[in-house]
């Protein structure tokens, strides 16, 4: 009988035994299913445990947590940058997002960059929907939380994507990195990065604001 190795990517004690408990669920219910569980609780150890299953492709299933504090070196800002590694290292891994961000521009983001099997927000989270987003997402089915589904079919006509240069540059300004600098660690001119800025105020309706407002904002909807 081949195990599912899975690895939960989540920084809450509590949560990350909650999806424990549901895939011990899963299995008493199903004797033919077995379930190999390691954690991580940041954005390092979690990626050295991605680079570790690379070598031998042996990650089924990743819950993966968005809204994780950003790498000691700042190269991975939060899990969607780790989902990214996931699909360039681990292209057969199914990614299950959770996450507290109930933001229709940031869901939308990241189906765009993760696309993933399944997307779950953790206020509309229980031990019964966790048993039916684990059996889903095992049988080849995508699991959207409810919210989730609702928050899809709101969003507009706007194609707009923040990709991962515009929320370094978000990141980097927000932390007091000058813009005289960021050509040193974004490579783009400095009026390309302004360009950015700008667009980015547009998006958020933010034309005649402070850029403090701009990081307020994308704060608020989980881009930094």
């Amino acid at each position: 009988m081949k195990p599912f190795h899975v690895l939960i990517i989540e920084d809450h004690p509590l949560i990350t035994e909650a999806y424990k408990k549901a895939f011990a669920q899963v299995g008493s219910k199903n004797s033919k299913l077995h379930f190999e569980i390691s954690t991580a609780n940041n954005c390092d150890t979690a990626y050295v445990k991605i680079e570790e299953a690379s070598k031998q492709q042996a990650l089924d299933i990743v819950l993966l947590d968005i809204k994780l504090p950003p790498s000691e070196k700042g190269i991975l800002l939060s899990g969607e940058d780790l989902g990214l590694k996931i699909l360039e290292l681990l292209p057969n891994c199914k990614i299950v997002v959770s996450t507290t961000f109930n933001d229709n521009y940031r869901i939308n983001t990241i189906f765009k960059s993760l696309n993933p099997e399944g997307f779950l927000i953790k206020n509309d989270l229980d031990p019964k929907e966790l048993v039916l987003a684990i059996e889903s997402i095992i049988a080849d089915k995508p699991y959207y939380s409810k919210s989730v589904i609702e928050l899809m079919r709101k969003l507009t006509a706007n194609d707009f994507l923040i990709d991962a240069i515009d929320r370094k540059l978000l990141y980097e300004l927000s932390k007091g990195t000058k813009m005289s600098q960021l050509p040193d660690i974004i490579p783009l001119s400095i009026s390309a990065l302004e360009k950015r800025k700008r667009v980015l105020k547009e998006v958020f309706n933010l034309t005649d604001k402070e850029d403090r407002d701009l990081f307020r904002i994308a704060e608020e909807k989980g881009f930094i």
